[in-house]
């Protein structure tokens, strides 16, 4: 029994473009769902109230302290 000197290279092939396929419908499922997550947390956003939701409302001009550091910003 001979075998078939392209058999390997045929496998082989068929290896490489279950392979490729793979890794495309990987990439886009993974930019479906940061696509997704990224639209719901836009969609959040703009129906939140922007006179509701307030981080910083004090206004600091300086330490109080002279010892004092403000480390809010670039270093």
């Amino acid at each position: 029994m001979r075998a078939d000197p392209g058999a390997y290279r045929r496998a082989s092939a068929g290896w490489r473009r279950r392979y490729r396929r793979r890794r495309l419908v990987l990439a886009i499922l993974a930019a479906l769902v940061f696509t997704a997550a990224d639209a719901v947390g836009l969609w959040a956003l703009s129906q939140a109230d922007p006179n509701t939701h307030v981080i910083f409302s004090d206004e600091v001009t300086g330490p109080m302290t002279p010892g004092q550091v403000d480390r809010i910003g670039q270093p």
